[in-house]
């Protein structure tokens, strides 16, 4: 029963190192040896428990009535088993992650679209060394600085002059 728990659970290791950082290397390289040798441990484990001779211990034991007090004890024995709690909340983070990963790709994706435009007006835009003065003005309104100031020399306003 151990070995198909394991093999249900199988770690896929190459995918993980992918995604570790450099400086986290020897970490990870330490919970994967530590993985493999109690998977190694729980493989070498025997499917079913071995099972108990009684009637070999009704033989040795003298005292009467013990061995069968064990025994009905043994069999009434339930081992509770872990439940799984955080796997259904792991999911819908999952979800939750996708959906925002989805929705950063789309805006993404406009903002390539928008910055694209703009790459494609500086590349169809007269030189500067071959503008007027107001070229930049015209051409990068948003960019210019000072725009509308103090537009010429002596760069003070005629009011201080």
């Amino acid at each position: 029963m151990a070995g198909r728990r394991v093999a249900l659970k199988a770690i896929d290791w190459v995918a993980f190192a992918e995604r570790v950082p450099p400086n986290q290397r020897g970490m990870f390289n330490a919970l994967k040896t530590r993985s493999d040798a109690i998977a190694a441990k729980l493989a070498s484990l025997p499917e079913s428990p071995v099972a108990i001779d009684w009637s070999h211990y009704k033989a040795a034991v003298a005292k009467a009535g013990m061995v069968d007090d064990f025994e009905k004890k043994f069999k009434a024995l339930q081992i509770p088993q872990p439940v799984d709690t955080q796997t259904s909340a792991i999911d819908a983070q999952e979800a939750e992650s996708s959906k925002s990963a989805l929705a950063y790709i789309e805006e993404s994706k406009a903002r390539i679209a928008q910055y694209e435009k703009e790459l494609d007006k500086f590349k169809n835009m007269i030189p500067f060394d071959q503008m007027t003065i107001g070229g930049p003005q015209r051409n990068l309104p948003r960019d210019h600085v000072g725009q509308g100031q103090i537009p010429y020399w002596p760069h003070k306003p005629i009011s201080e002059l």
